[in-house]
């Protein structure tokens, strides 16, 4: 047993004192951990949402300027000074509004063209910015600009997807164009998930159904001969056409959304056809012009084709003109077959006859590029 004396009481005293104060403080350095703990859980979690945040919306803006054809180049400078020197040409786009009127460029058969959606923001330029954006050296270049507008409207069977407008490169507008609506058809095609569409033009309704990995078919509507529908300047036999130049002589005079008048020769390659084109284009029989197609019959089942186009080059490929061959031929009675392929410079489309006289025409489609029109001053 043992016994406290008084200076051992003094100490337990002064002891449970300073145990007291120990208690105390650690009470209340625990309290204030606890607090700094909560505190710093709070401001991590915060950080965290935070990046995520960030994270989430740089991933936008990437998308965002992914869309519109904007990239980032800073990484590239030096990051204590990213000014020490100029930014590349390649970043600044040599003064090129980056962010203007987004195009497609798309080819059937290098038959190209500028397709600029229309439907959301309307685009009316004028015909000298036409020119300017098809001509090959000062704009992006191309045979023809085509401009997508809502639909005009119609029946709920009818209803076109989309209405489009047609320009050639002199900044007329014209009727219809064959690889036009095939090359339009697949964008549609595409946008849509459906396998048809329906294309609104002057010319009329054209119907588009996939025909294959970028191959599309186009109902391109009636062959019509009568000579106020071509249209002709006066009445004349539409199967025999009383023109000609050089080697071209008795064409056959059809429409199948814009005119034509079709020379049939024995070696089209014989055929220069820079030389007479541009005169039969523009001959008086034509009030609204024509295309100058000249066809070779190669067997009954083949016709080579060559097309002299408004509003005067030779073309690569015409869609139309190898619609109207097959029934130049027809009418002239050089075959009876009612599908024919058609070879053009820069490849061939299958062109068949139906029993109304309406027209299929198949054929494929290609992408070149994307890109964005400057402003023009």
């Amino acid at each position: 047993m043992h016994f406290c004396t008084s200076h051992d009481s003094h100490l337990t005293a002064l002891d449970a004192f300073k145990l007291g104060w120990v208690m105390v403080g650690k009470g209340l350095i625990g309290g204030i951990t606890r607090k700094l703990w909560v505190v710093r859980s709070t401001i991590l979690r915060n950080y965290f949402q935070v990046k995520e945040n960030m994270v989430a919306v740089g991933k936008i803006y990437k998308v965002i300027f992914a869309f519109l054809g904007v990239t980032s180049k800073l990484s590239s400078r030096k990051e204590n000074d990213p000014l020490s020197e100029p930014a590349p040409f390649s970043e600044k786009n040599a003064g090129i509004v980056q962010c203007g009127r987004p195009f497609i460029k798309m080819h059937g058969l290098r038959n190209d063209f500028i397709v600029v959606d229309g439907r959301r923001n309307p685009f009316r330029p004028s015909a000298e910015e036409i020119v300017r954006i098809c001509d090959r050296h000062e704009g992006v270049g191309g045979d023809e600009l085509l401009i997508v507008e809502p639909p005009r409207g119609g029946s709920a069977e009818t209803e076109a997807y989309a209405f489009v407008r047609i320009f050639n490169p002199d900044g007329r507008e014209v009727e219809a164009c064959g690889n036009a609506s095939r090359c339009l058809g697949w964008l549609f095609m595409q946008e849509s998930k459906r396998e048809e569409v329906v294309i609104d033009t002057l010319g009329g309704r054209l119907k588009c159904r996939r025909a294959g990995e970028k191959q599309v078919a186009v109902e391109m509507g009636k062959l019509r001969t009568a000579w106020q529908d071509i249209p002709l300047s006066h009445e004349m036999d539409t199967l025999h056409l009383e023109i000609g130049a050089g080697p071209l002589q008795d064409p056959v005079g059809m429409n199948i959304g814009n005119p034509h008048a079709v020379f049939f020769v024995d070696d089209l390659d014989a055929v220069n056809l820079t030389t007479h084109g541009p005169r039969l284009q523009k001959h008086s029989l034509f009030p609204q012009e024509a295309n100058i197609g000249v066809a070779q019959l190669i067997d009954s089942k083949t016709l080579k084709l060559s097309v002299w186009e408004r509003p005067g080059t030779l073309t690569t490929a015409c869609g139309t003109g190898a619609c109207v061959a097959v029934g130049a031929a027809h009418r002239r009675g050089l075959t009876n077959a009612k599908r024919m392929t058609v070879i053009m410079p820069a490849g061939s489309v299958e062109i068949e006859l139906k029993g109304d006289d309406s027209v299929v025409m198949i054929g494929p489609v290609e992408i070149c590029y994307t890109g964005y029109l400057p402003i023009l001053d």
